[in-house]
């Protein structure tokens, strides 16, 4: 088993999330904990009024929702009844036995799995601290509870999210508004409430990964001046397709004076993820030949952040955002720092591509001169090899005198 502990401070984006995926049949609600009525009595703001009051008893804590997901081997096969003990069972050991929590089963993956919404405002007021829960409380009971139930361990394992979010597909939903309204929903449940993001075109960055895209319209428009947002579904060319849907449409109401607070928010929250985008940038250009802004983006990808580059229509890059999907935050290149900005990540390609020319010349060089003394020594032995084997005159090498002595000897003796 898989526990993955996430916090928020949105309880009503958390559970309108599971209680979309009920609605559309990938989730069911199993269980009720705490509650005054039974399951079946429970309405939506029923649910959500439990949560409120709580929440209502210590107004300085903001992050007051969590929302944890179960995850087990895809080779068990676990009953509601199973599931629901499991995780009564993990609560009660994590620390929120009394506290009110629903439990839903999904039906959305390859794999078994639950999601677990409460709160950490107890009845007197006070808070449970969620520092280190996962590590303190949440992995001794995962251990206990594989032992208890049974279960495949995960020991030894990759722990990661399994939540996917794919892409809306757009030649399915753009012809009806009820289609697109559930399409865009499930992303904003997602996208909004996850992902710490600072700005609209930051948002956008993300929900466009998915074809979704928050619009405010024209200065000129009457959407604009009524501070009004509508969300489009985008077609494979980024262009807007189907009916516009207004935010306060949406149960979440992610409208712009929501969003608007996000911003704020998630400005603070951003700050401890800096480094870790900016280590990685780091890393990228000391262990690669980074030569051009694309190359960058395509190693990045290997850890989870997806670059995305600016380009005005003649091709030239006037801006670059990162998107961390490990920590879930959204960064436009300026905000890290000059030399990660668009123009900061084009010098350093440009002096990457310098290096790499000298080292060439370099290398060109002394190809050159090995070549040359080479070829000196080469014709050292031709000349070498040429005296050595050149067929002798053995006149040349006796002296005149000696030849004439020798001639009048011969002379005298006739």
């Amino acid at each position: 088993m898989v526990a993955v502990i996430k916090t928020s401070s949105s309880i009503r984006g958390i559970l309108n999330y599971n209680e979309n995926k009920v609605e559309i049949g990938k989730a069911e609600c199993i269980s009720a904990v705490n509650y005054p009525l039974e399951l079946e009595k429970l309405s939506f703001t029923s649910k959500l009024n439990r949560f409120l009051k709580l929440a209502e008893l210590n107004t300085n804590t903001k992050r007051n929702t969590v929302h944890i997901s179960l995850n087990f081997d895809p080779s068990e096969n676990h009953s509601k009844e199973k599931l629901a003990e499991i995780a009564d069972t993990y609560m009660e050991k994590l620390g929120f036995g009394r506290q009110p929590y629903l439990v839903y089963q999904h039906h959305d993956s390859g794999h078994p799995h639950c999601h677990i919404v409460t709160n950490n405002i107890q009845r007197d007021g006070k808070r449970i601290d969620l520092h280190l829960l996962g590590i303190r409380k949440s992995e001794p009971a995962r251990k206990e509870i594989e032992e208890m139930f049974g279960l495949v361990k995960a020991e030894g394992r990759k722990q990661k999210e399994h939540f996917p979010l794919n892409p809306i597909d757009v030649g399915r939903v753009q012809y009806g508004k009820a289609e697109s309204k559930k399409a865009i929903n499930s992303v904003l449940n997602k996208v909004i409430f996850d992902y710490k993001y600072s700005s609209l075109p930051e948002l956008n960055a993300v929900l466009n990964l998915y074809n979704v895209h928050a619009d405010r319209g024209s200065e000129e428009s009457r959407v604009f001046k009524n501070n009004g947002l509508l969300y489009k579904i985008l077609d494979q060319n980024s262009k807007p397709i189907g009916v516009p849907i207004k935010a306060s449409e949406f149960y979440s109401r992610p409208t712009l004076k929501f969003l608007e607070g996000k911003f704020k928010c998630n400005e603070a929250e951003k700050e401890l993820s800096k480094k870790h985008v900016k280590n990685a940038i780091k890393l990228a250009f000391f262990r690669e030949n980074i030569v051009s802004p694309e190359k960058l983006s395509k190693v990045l990808e290997g850890g989870s952040i997806h670059v995305i580059l600016r380009k005005s229509r003649e091709g030239q890059l006037y801006g670059i955002t990162y998107i961390d999907h490990k920590t879930r935050s959204v960064f436009n290149g300026s905000s890290l720092g000059k030399e990660f900005s668009a123009k900061g990540i084009q010098e350093s390609c440009a002096m990457n591509i310098l290096a790499l020319e000298r080292k060439y010349q370099k290398s060109n060089s002394t190809v050159s001169e090995n070549i040359q003394n080479l070829e000196l020594r080469k014709h050292v032995k031709e000349n070498l090899a040429d005296i050595l084997l050149r067929v002798e005159k053995v006149n040349d090498y006796i002296s005149k005198q000696f030849k004439q002595k020798k001639k009048r000897r011969l002379y005298k003796g006739i």
